[in-house]
């Protein structure tokens, strides 16, 4: 008979505690599957998500890392403004000939729980998300540089709060010891873009334009109550740097009013012209040394020292965990086969009667202990894949990152033959005992 047979049966014999010693090993390796496939799948995520624009140049308040965090992600406020006028400089002025594209925008307010980012219409015309993808839109269209009160929202805005096309909202904001602000101004919503899996989906965009005559408003109606001159507008952001930004731009194309001169935003989205790729690559280093109150940087540069940093040694951590689990299960295995041999003495003393070799005996125990091994493995990497695709809803709705059972990563590729190895060397043990089984003494204590 086939020794594969052979070992099989064996585990057909003692089907209940071969079931538990691979379930013990499933669970191990869906853990280490979960690890590596949502890691992998945060770091893509991550780091494509910054793409479309290279550079961003912003207050040098903070470090780098938190510029991106606040203006890629929005996983922070911001730490204060910048002057409307590097806008320019970087759209027609000193720095144009190194930037194909600029993009102003305001982070400072919210509605449901999302941010509302204030920005122009050519955000979406310009900048691609995933390298080449363009924005498109599920339902209306884009905001024009002229509808100041209108605004476009991202898929999970939309499913979450129940807001369409043609709905409006108003804009809140913390204030430092006054609560919760809702401004009295409405942004109409003009459109809904269609899923992306960045962090666009869970953004409202509102013209930056109307964003900056509502903080206007406001503090217009401030000046009104307490009798005193309106407070510029720039410097009312930079007194509360992470509460709202009062920013203002243009037209996009225009060129700005006089009083639209004295007014900040909170960061500039660049594109650079990389026909000149020495020049193109000076251009931060060139902003930060001509303008010390400005930092340039690259996103995708800063996601990756974050992720081979922090996120690098939890994922280290938690694949740790993991593999002591699923050694902890081999372990388990080991024990498992160990205490059959006692009961299987006469089982294998038949065997060599019959002819088989002792090392056909230790081959036996071998192939049973790699089934099960391989079995387990098998039953974990569709457990971990499952539980993947089970919660890829909760994950979308919180992350705005897609994920599927199906998404796969080539180091799970690894799990065959390491498995077979912890197989071979935890069964090495038993198959020990199996080898060196006295037949004689073995057939006498049966009979």
């Amino acid at each position: 008979m086939n020794l594969w047979k052979i070992a099989w049966r064996s585990i057909q014999h003692r089907a209940v505690s071969s079931a538990l010693t691979a379930f013990s090993m499933a669970l191990g390796v869906a853990l280490v599957v979960a690890v590596l496939v949502i890691y992998q799948i945060l770091d893509r995520s991550f780091k494509r998500s910054s793409q479309g624009y290279d550079l961003i140049v912003g207050p040098a308040r903070g470090g780098p890392l938190e510029l991106v965090l606040s203006t890629v992600y929005y996983l922070q406020n911001p730490r204060g403004t910048i002057p409307y006028e590097v806008y320019e400089e970087l759209h027609s002025g000193r720095y144009a000939g190194e930037v194909e594209a600029a993009i102003p925008i305001a982070i400072g307010g919210f509605y449901a729980g999302f941010p509302v980012v204030s920005t122009v219409p050519e955000l979406f015309q310009t900048f691609r998300y995933f390298g080449d993808r363009p924005y498109e839109f599920e339902r209306g269209q884009n905001f024009s540089a002229n509808q100041i009160w209108h605004a476009v929202i991202g898929a999970t805005v939309a499913r979450r709060t129940g807001l369409d096309v043609g709905d409006k909202f108003k804009v809140t904001h913390t204030t430092s010891g006054q609560g919760t602000h809702e401004h009295t101004e409405e942004f109409e919503i003009t459109g809904v873009l269609k899923p992306t899996g960045t962090p666009f989906d869970r953004v409202l965009f509102s013209n930056l334009r109307g964003f900056w005559e509502m903080h206007q408003h406001e503090h217009a109606v401030e000046s009104a109550d307490t009798g005193s001159a309106p407070a510029d507008a720039t410097t009312a952001g930079e007194e509360h740097p992470q509460e709202h930004s009062v920013q203002h731009p243009a037209e996009h194309s225009a060129e700005p009013s006089e009083s639209e001169d004295a007014h900040s935003v909170t960061a500039v989205l660049v594109k650079r012209d990389w026909t000149n790729s020495a020049r193109a690559l000076e251009l931060p280093r060139r902003i930060g040394q001509e303008s010390p109150e400005l930092q340039a940087v690259v996103p995708s540069e800063e996601v990756a020292k974050m992720f081979e940093g922090l996120l690098g040694d939890i994922q280290t951590v938690l694949l740790i965990f993991a593999v002591m689990i699923v050694i902890t299960a081999g372990i388990g295995l080991m024990v498992s086969i160990y205490n059959s041999m006692a009961e299987r003495q006469l089982e294998i003393a038949i065997m060599r009667a019959l002819g088989a070799k002792r090392s056909t005996v230790m081959l036996v125990v071998l192939l049973e202990s790699i089934l099960l091994s391989l079995g387990g493995g098998a039953l974990g990497v569709l457990l971990g894949h499952s539980l993947i695709g089970a919660f890829s809803g909760t994950i979308f709705e919180q992350t705005g990152i897609r994920v599927s059972a199906l998404s796969a990563q080539p180091v799970e590729l690894i799990l065959i033959p390491g498995l077979i190895a912890l197989a071979s060397i935890v069964g090495y043990m038993p198959a020990l005992i199996a080898y060196r089984t006295d037949v004689a003494k073995a057939l006498a204590h049966g009979g």
